[in-house]
């Protein structure tokens, strides 16, 4: 039996960089997975899906190119190849982490790890079976697509998002359950590869986590786009038939069946915690993900949690920052925790949506006496320049100390754009301080700084 210590179980965003992390703080670490470094993010979510998002992108620049003086009378899409270089995308990265583990010197053990007590692990592949002991486990075993009561996926008319990612052909015709991230995201691609959508949202807007003034300024741009939405709308049946599928949904008081090529469910992500030992190591759970403290230390001391299995929000970036403070926590080494009021949320589609702490709602419920200020991408000139118009800036603050609350931006590049307001709510940041910052012209960051300006009366180009 071998003993390590420091063990991780999932090597996705978080696990591999709990590990790496673990390597440079001198402990002997081993990495237990049975699928390609990386995880469901980089293999089957986030890195292809924007590869995908990109082609999209690039495809409604050629069917809009006169506005900018450039006529494409005549152009083929290759939807093969649009797949087939999302997958190369996620191939070269996986790779890129295969090299890490090795440059750390971290022990990369193919299979899957079952906890046996708090210090001792099962792996199986196959056939064979061998145990190995740790005197720290990290558990980073991901997510995947929650369940839709009443559909059983067959990958071919009734799918998930991993094979709404590599389809052979273009759907005719496509009904997409649930409007958040993912739901929008593929909206948007196969809207723009010439599918008829359809989006289904049972809550009473799209995007319902987001601020209500972006969720709106979306569904508008969908709209325009040709894009089918369905608020207030509950499924109630869905029939497989031999060549298509119905559809049967409540919108308020009213029915209407609807009839697809395919339907995608993405109603959201669960984490994988059967199967892998929790009830042997006494690990403690909690509405369906494993109790964390601060630190993602579970209810056994020595055992850690991080990414999707210890619940929302379920980001990438959330499972990566975890994976360092469990690393550095059970290395006894200082860290911190994460702020939670602090998380980017970003979804890629066109315009971008990206959001960072509480919105206009939560905040006058909190109590804040707020001030908002907007500015909207119509009135710059970097916005205008490069033909993306669309979309708003919107952030809040305390009226008492002007402190940074919130802040949502809809439009090219917001997801980039998000970071600077991170730093500033990092920083405990003023608006004084923002709408002081001199940003270069033209950009689209100057929005940032005339939407702060705006909350306290002193914008210059509102």
């Amino acid at each position: 039996m071998t003993n390590y210590d420091i063990v991780v179980l999932g090597g996705g965003p978080g696990g591999y960089v709990s590990a790496i992390r673990s390597a440079q703080l001198g402990n002997k670490t081993a990495i237990i997975d049975h699928d390609r470094l990386g995880g469901i993010c980089l293999n089957w979510g986030c890195i292809p899906t924007k590869a995908l998002l990109k082609n999209a992108e690039i495809l409604h620049y050629v069917k809009n190119s006169s506005q900018f003086g450039i006529n494409i009378s005549k152009f083929n899409i290759d939807f093969t190849q649009t797949v087939k270089r999302s997958r190369e995308v996620s191939h070269r990265l996986s790779k890129g982490i295969e090299f890490l583990i090795k440059k750390n010197k971290i022990k990369h053990i193919d299979g899957t790890g079952v906890l046996k007590s708090k210090s001792e692990i099962s792996v199986l592949k196959g056939d064979k079976k061998q145990k190995i002991k740790a005197k720290k486990i990290i558990i980073a075993t991901g997510g995947r697509p929650k369940e839709f009561p009443g559909i059983k996926y067959d990958g071919k008319r009734l799918i998930t998002s991993k094979e709404a990612m590599t389809l052979k052909t273009i759907p005719k015709k496509l009904i997409i359950i649930g409007a958040g991230a993912i739901g929008v995201e593929f909206a948007y691609f196969y809207n723009e590869y010439g599918s008829e959508v359809h989006l289904i949202e049972m809550m009473s807007n799209i995007l319902p986590i987001e601020d209500e003034d972006l969720s709106k300024e979306l569904e508008t741009n969908f709209e325009k786009a040709g894009i089918n939405i369905y608020k207030n709308s509950k499924v109630s049946k869905i029939q497989k038939l031999q060549k298509s599928v119905k559809v049967h949904i409540n919108e308020g008081a009213a029915s209407k069946i609807i009839e697809a090529d395919i339907v995608l469910a993405a109603t959201g992500v669960t984490g994988n915690i059967e199967g892998i030992g929790l009830e042997d190591a006494g690990v403690e759970t909690v509405n369906g993900s494993i109790k964390i403290n601060e630190y993602n230390q579970t209810s056994i001391d020595n055992i850690y949690a991080i990414g999707d299995v210890s619940g929302p929000p379920w980001l990438a970036h959330v499972a990566s920052s975890q994976g360092h403070i469990a690393a550095e926590h059970a290395s006894g080494h200082p860290t911190h925790p994460i702020d939670y009021s602090n998380i980017p949320s970003c979804t890629y589609c066109q315009p971008q949506v990206a959001s960072l702490g509480l919105n206009e709602f939560d905040a006058k419920e909190l109590g804040y006496d707020i001030k908002v200020g907007r500015f909207d991408f119509k009135a710059s000139g970097k916005a205008l320049a490069i033909g993306n118009p669309s979309g708003f800036v919107k952030i809040i603050f305390d009226e008492k100390y002007g402190e940074l609350l919130g802040c949502h931006i809809i439009g090219s590049e917001a997801t980039e754009l998000i970071a600077e307001l991170g730093m500033a709510k990092a920083l405990e940041a003023t608006w004084q301080e923002i709408a002081t910052t001199m940003h270069a012209h033209p950009t689209l960051s100057e929005a940032v700084m005339e939407a702060a300006q705006d909350a306290f009366g002193q914008a210059i180009h509102k």
